[in-house]
């Protein structure tokens, strides 16, 4: 499985305190002091990708609203088809 691939002691850690966090604004603190300003909106994009790839609208859409290359959206949308399903599950879970 792919996960196996970035499953170690230190990631475990990273996802055990990041699963410690409470609210909106304790995540925005923790992920000020852990990732660059560039990281948290790469991450934030691929996600807003991923919800708009689901709801059927086209690279050049997403390119214009998001503002990612088509090389980000492409790979988004691989592992929507071939990944180990993360995105699918916290975009089901938005939605409840």
């Amino acid at each position: 499985m792919q996960l196996d691939r970035i499953r170690d002691r230190s990631t475990d850690q990273l996802f055990e305190a990041i699963l410690l966090l409470e609210n909106l604004d304790e995540c925005y603190r923790f992920f000020e002091d852990i990732c660059t300003i560039g990281e948290v909106q790469s991450l934030a994009q691929r996600l807003e990708v991923a919800r708009m790839l689901r709801g059927g609208l086209t690279y050049s859409h997403i390119e214009a609203e998001t503002g990612a290359s088509t090389a980000t959206i492409s790979r988004v949308k691989r592992c929507l088809h071939y990944g180990s399903d993360g995105y699918h599950l916290v975009l089901d879970r938005m939605k409840e």
